[in-house]
């Protein structure tokens, strides 16, 4: 690519790959970028010796075994992971909390693994709120995680720091999880392409509280969907349990229906200019031969409320048993997560096992809509992405904390509940110049479908990335 700046990771690829560029020069961008942008919080723990050995050792298998290093699909491109998930091998998660020491993990995940033999170089943990209980990322233990977009609003949570890294340009793709909404309500927050994954598609477990009973995947956010495809490719399939393998469908090429959700309710009001992106993605389809069946929000309302609780109780279980198994100091927690946990302590299990059939009914009602449409077209997010310390954690009223995060963000949970996979990407720019999200739902196994959705609307460039990614200083 002589002569190219490059715009994302695929770009950063191929200037390794061709010889333009070496994994040790991208290491020092990105590494001089995070020092630079440090007051943005993203990043919570950098090891710029971990990155640097990382990148020679791509550089030498580059020299030595060019072929294999021309398989890896991002070889020697600089990436972090999340303080929450994983774990990658070297890297202390702490989870945002002051409960855990920042001691090494000694081993790696399988999607970790998945990720150093894609070529990604990880030298470094973002920014999460405690135990990624929010939809901002502004631990008590620091950093405040800012949009680079407007540092005085939230970059959104729990991947907060790896959406604000991304946008910024510190990296050019980044580790996220999404459990609510984790992956793609920071991705909007922050116009990136996020991508929830069908359940079963990527490794899960057997960590991670068995990954919320299946509600939680990890992934990637980036700024392209042909990243986003790419590393679907490098990092999916053969997932290994709890849940079974999911296989990728080629996205059918006959004319689709597409519902669009533009009503959100009473409760859940959207944001007008919200919804005019959403009612312009769905203008730009229709020219291209897809049908439009609009939907009702009675058509949603109970599910979308019936996943919001069932994610609660999940998460507030799963947090109490943690807290037991771990036999953890909770006094040294957060209010609100000591609230959440106690909140899961005094849950009956009747009410949990009640609670799991709703996400049954929740996932069986997903099925029935996608008889009738074969994907949902929807707003990602309510409003702008609001001020930091909108989501405080000083407190007890974990009604108010989820009441809050589903008023922001009120479609994200279904995806989660349901199992199907999601995807928001940026579709226009607000009078402020914050990125205008939209969120893609469709059945289990057609992540395709909704990337060459997602490839079609990126393809209008209603949406520019203000900042360029480390790489393009060199």
């Amino acid at each position: 690519m002589p002569g190219k700046r490059p715009v994302d990771a695929t770009d950063v690829s191929e200037l390794i790959r061709s010889g333009q560029l070496t994994a040790t020069e991208a290491m020092r961008l990105s590494l001089a970028a995070a020092t630079r942008l440090s007051s943005l919080g993203a990043i919570t723990h950098l090891d710029a010796t971990m990155g640097m050995a990382a990148a020679q050792a791509a550089d030498d298998e580059r020299r030595s075994a060019p072929i294999g290093f021309t398989a890896r699909a991002f070889g020697g491109v600089p990436t972090l992971a999340k303080d929450l998930g994983g774990p990658f091998k070297g890297l202390p998660v702490a989870a945002g909390s002051r409960l855990f020491k920042r001691d090494s993990g000694d081993a790696d995940s399988e999607l970790a693994a998945r990720f150093r033999a894609a070529g990604f170089c990880v030298f470094g943990l973002t920014t999460s709120p405690e135990f990624g209980l929010s939809l901002a990322s502004e631990p008590t233990i620091g950093p405040v995680c800012r949009n680079p977009h407007d540092r005085s609003r939230t970059a959104g949570g729990s991947s907060g720091g790896a959406a604000a890294a991304v946008a910024a340009g510190i990296v050019s793709t980044a580790h996220a999880t999404d459990a609510g909404g984790s992956i793609r309500v920071p991705a909007a927050c922050c116009g990136l392409v996020g991508l929830k994954p069908s359940r079963g598609a990527m490794p899960a477990g057997p960590s991670f509280g068995n990954h919320l009973g299946g509600i939680a995947s990890e992934f990637v956010v980036t700024r392209s969907v042909r990243d986003t495809e790419l590393a679907l490719t490098a990092l999916s399939g053969k997932a290994r349990g709890p849940f079974p393998d999911v296989s990728m469908t080629a996205p059918p090429s006959s004319r689709l229906k597409i519902g669009l959700l533009t009503d959100t309710g009473v409760r859940f009001p959207t944001a007008a200019d919200r919804l005019d992106a959403v009612e312009a993605a769905a203008t730009a389809l229709e020219i291209d031969g897809h049908e439009i069946v609009r939907l009702r929000w009675s058509d949603l309302e109970t599910t979308v409320e019936d996943s919001a609780r069932v994610f609660e109780d999940i998460v507030a279980v799963n947090l109490f048993n943690l807290v037991q198994d771990l036999a953890l100091d909770m006094a040294m927690a957060e209010r609100l997560t000591q609230a959440v946990a106690e909140q899961g302590s005094a849950m009956p299990a009747a009410a949990l096992w009640a609670s799991l059939n709703k996400a049954v009914l929740v996932s069986h009602h997903m099925w029935a809509l996608f008889d009738k449409v074969d994907c949902v077209l929807s707003p990602m997010l309510s409003s702008a992405p609001l001020a930091v310390d909108s989501f405080p954690s000083d407190h007890a009223d974990t009604e108010l904390h989820f009441e809050r995060m589903a008023a922001f963000a009120p479609l994200a949970p279904l995806a989660n509940v349901s199992g199907v996979p999601a995807l928001t990407l940026p579709f226009g720019s607000d009078a402020a110049g914050l990125p205008l999200p939209i969120q893609l739902m469709a059945p289990i196994g057609r992540d395709l479908q909704l990337l060459s959705l997602a490839f079609r609307l990126e393809a209008e460039g209603r949406w520019q990335h203000p900042f360029p990614i480390a790489e393009s200083a060199a």
